[in-house]
């Protein structure tokens, strides 16, 4: 198993956020997070990620315990964080935003770039044009093969669709589905049929809390179990 999360708790100040959450996450899978905006998806992963400290519970990969390490230790071990929003360095070139990507990879072999070229060949064009100057969806495609360098083991991806046109939303689908060929994701994203299209395995959930489970094939939104916690 490469992630096994037993009865975590995340809060935001007063707030519990996360409430006795437990999932898992086998080899080479592609999890999908589903759920309501506001309902703890991303403060899921940024958990896992080390970028928010538990109250409690325990977040396992690859049979070590990490949760009380910091971000950099688990980006050592393989565990990268593509955050929604994008979060690219806007005043870098696109090749010194590529170049962040590798440096926690440790011991580890960064990937090819010539792979990544292959899925987003408009960066390789553009590699001295600054990351702020990009449109909305080659910013994302930068985060995604910013994110793809680094040899993961972990991949979370919190919402890569988001503010897309169709099209783009295309290649980035063919971009995560070739990166999981070599790794394992848990994917948070709104868009449903994406998710269902990618994934092999869900989880659903509301208030954070875990309220649906289990294997994509056949799901659909028209299931009573998902339209009762993703629609208003």
């Amino acid at each position: 198993m490469v992630l096994d999360i037993d009865a975590l708790n995340v809060s935001y100040g007063e707030t519990r956020i996360i409430n006795e959450l437990s999932l898992h996450c086998e080899e080479d899978e592609i999890l999908a997070v589903l759920g309501r905006n506001g309902m703890g998806k991303t403060t899921l992963l940024k958990s896992i990620a080390g970028a928010l400290e538990p109250d409690s519970g325990t977040i396992t990969f690859r049979d070590e315990d990490v949760t009380d390490l910091a971000s950099h230790e688990r980006a050592r071990r393989g565990i990268t964080l593509i955050p929604q929003g994008r979060e690219i360095f806007p005043d870098l070139t696109i090749d010194e935003n590529l170049q962040m990507g590798t440096y926690a990879v440790g011991d580890r072999q960064p990937v090819d770039r010539e792979q990544i070229y292959e899925y987003f060949p408009i960066l390789e064009e553009r590699l001295e044009q600054k990351g702020g100057t990009l449109s909305g969806g080659q910013q994302q495609m930068l985060a995604i093969a910013r994110g793809m360098l680094g040899d993961n083991d972990l991949l979370l991806v919190d919402e890569p669709s988001e503010g897309l046109a169709p099209q783009i939303v295309s290649d980035v689908v063919e971009a995560l589905r070739a990166a999981s060929a070599d790794t394992t994701m848990v994917l948070v994203e709104q868009n449903f049929r994406l998710a269902m299209d990618l994934a092999d395995r869900f989880y659903l959930v509301d208030h954070g809390v875990v309220v649906e489970e289990g294997d994509t094939e056949g799901v659909t939104s028209e299931d009573e179990r998902i339209r009762r916690y993703l629609t208003a």
